[in-house]
């Protein structure tokens, strides 16, 4: 089943986990939206840039340290995703409690080897 996933912290650099996130998701056939400081395109799909209107978000991944997040809070709350997925080094106990005080699923995880594992 996809899931509409929000990638925030996407990256142009090929190297960098989140843009080989947006494409093995992609892959797996989930519905992608890639938000990152800089616009540009990962393999066709266009990173967005700052915090634009999404619907129907099922999953946001992030890939930006706590201190990157704090502005982005009520922004990824207010998308009402089914869960959060910290990946290494994006852990924050704060947006944790923000998301679950919301009913949001927050899961300290690598979204690559969730799809590796077939758990995403």
């Amino acid at each position: 089943m996809s899931k509409k996933t929000l990638v925030l912290g996407a990256s142009l650099k090929p190297e960098r986990y989140s843009n080989i996130a947006t494409k093995r998701l992609t892959n797996h056939g989930h519905e992608v939206v890639p938000i990152g400081l800089r616009e540009g395109e990962i393999e066709g799909i266009s990173i967005l840039k700052g915090t634009p209107d999404i619907e129907g978000v099922d999953t946001v991944t992030l890939y930006m340290n706590p201190k990157r997040q704090q502005p982005y809070y009520d922004y990824i709350l207010s998308l009402n995703p089914k869960r959060i997925i910290f990946n290494p080094g994006t852990e924050n106990p704060e947006l944790v409690a923000l998301a679950q005080a919301k009913g949001i699923e927050a899961e300290i995880a690598c979204t690559l080897v969730m799809l590796a594992t077939d758990v995403y």
